[in-house]
């Protein structure tokens, strides 16, 4: 397990992903250790995100809010509009939320160890094994997507996933070392992203080539092997966008609770297989012909879009306008810029 480990790192040392908030290979290995609120925040943004998209964000961010204190001080609604386009908004709730705990019970300082960092709002074991391991130096073990297909692929597990993350943990923290353990858990992560990758792996300069299991028996482009997912269901809806005749936009912020939760969009019914019209006022809300499609987790959505032209005077029932030359389109959710984008420039 040892040689296993020291085969990575010596690999990672040369071949390390650069990432806005690492620290260098060497810098490790002298002891230096990253911000615990960089390591943190990045964690969160890349939950189901790609390094990609996050990279953009996560500097956009660190840009606005340099420190934890910082974001805990901020306005909800700018650190919501920041977020947009980036997904799973729930993210961004206990972004706010977790900085303010740090700041409010801890003083500003991250805890140090797993067992703290669980406790934590919006920290699960996979964020607090992220920055125990790499900011702190904690012997934790780190298991992601990339992290499971690698362990899979070394030691030729068959067994289907989500069923086999135990015995994947098990055999990933069997490999976790004492020493460099959050650079052993970034270079099996580079390791899976760059060279065990799902389709078409590098087998040949891999730096686990030789011990490889699923390699030696032929078997690595099949696993990790997945129980089938069910067929994504499809849910239906009203937007309704709202004009009034001095260009402001009727706007809502949605529920905190729930689907885009806190962030601004427009009006809507509810998302259902039957949804019933709920228009935020009465207008002559006109069917536009369009309809925004865009896909969750769990389900599709399909919006067909009303629009109308109000008043100046116009009192919603429910939403509230938003002047033209305060309105950014970028501070909506994918979900609702594809409603903007079918009928807001018209």
């Amino acid at each position: 397990m040892r040689d296993l480990s020291d085969e990575l790192l010596s690999w990672y040392d040369q071949h390390a992903r650069v990432m806005p908030w690492r620290i260098a290979p060497a810098d490790s290995k002298a002891g230096k250790r990253p911000d615990p609120y960089f390591i943190w925040m990045s964690e969160v943004m890349l939950q189901q995100t790609t390094v990609a998209a996050v990279t953009e964000y996560f500097r956009k961010f660190t840009g606005l809010w340099p420190t934890v204190r910082d974001l805990a001080a901020a306005d909800d609604a700018d650190v919501m509009a920041a977020w947009a386009g980036l997904g799973y908004y729930a993210r961004a709730r206990n972004l706010l939320k977790c900085a303010r705990v740090v700041v409010d019970e801890h003083g500003g300082v991250f805890p140090s160890t797993y067992d703290d960092l669980l406790t934590l709002p919006g920290v699960g074991p996979y964020t607090a094994a992220a920055v125990a391991s790499i900011a702190f130096n904690e012997q934790a073990t780190v298991l992601d997507g990339n992290v499971e297909r690698v362990m899979a692929r070394l030691y030729d597990v068959h067994d289907p996933l989500p069923g086999a993350k135990p015995r994947l943990m098990e055999l990933a923290t069997a490999l976790t070392p004492a020493d460099r353990p959050g650079d052993h858990a970034q270079a099996v992560m580079d390791l899976g992203a760059t060279i065990c990758t799902p389709r078409n792996p590098a087998c040949g300069i891999c730096v686990w080539r030789d011990p490889c299991a699923a390699r030696i028996a032929g078997t690595a482009t099949e696993l990790p092997k997945k129980t089938p997912k069910k067929k994504t269901p499809t849910r239906r809806g009203y937007a309704y966008v709202g004009r009034r005749r001095d260009g402001a936009w009727l706007l809502e912020t949605r529920p905190e609770k729930g689907l885009l939760g806190g962030m601004l969009g427009f009006p809507c019914s509810d998302w259902s297989d039957d949804p019933q019209p709920a228009p935020p006022m009465q207008a002559e809300w006109t069917a536009s012909g369009a309809e925004a499609r865009h896909t969750f987790t769990h389900f599709h959505l399909r919006l067909h879009i009303m629009t109308a032209t109000l008043p100046n005077d116009a009192l919603p029932d429910r939403g509230h306008f938003v002047a033209h030359h305060d309105f950014s389109p970028a501070a909506l959710p994918t979900a609702m810029r594809k409603v903007f984008d079918l009928v807001g420039a018209t």
